[in-house]
């Protein structure tokens, strides 16, 4: 099971690492923030200082189209927004 999925690469979150040292990725469902923690500090060689997880919501939508009502939603998933050390850094554009 892999527990790092993806990083979000977003304003909000581009704005949050410059700022705050702090990076967004999407993770497994199952995993908890011990493993979170783990996993990034493996994967990319820094020590972190604090987790924090979001369980993100399906988004529904319906749409009114000739053939009548169509529902449907987005997958859920799971962020951790993860605080690095001071004076450390995550390169996410060099393992793209």
């Amino acid at each position: 099971m892999s527990i790092l999925i993806k990083p979000v690469i977003t304003e909000k979150a581009t704005a949050d690492s410059e700022m705050n040292n702090r990076f967004t990725f999407v993770v497994s469902n199952k995993a908890n923030k011990i493993q979170i923690k783990e996993a990034i500090e493996s994967a990319y060689g820094v020590s972190v200082t604090k987790v924090r997880t979001i369980n993100v919501r399906p988004d529904r939508k319906t749409r009114y189209t000739k053939s009548g009502m169509i529902t449907g939603k987005t997958s859920a998933f799971k962020k951790a927004v993860v605080q690095v050390a001071e004076g450390e850094t995550i390169d996410l554009y060099s393992n793209l």
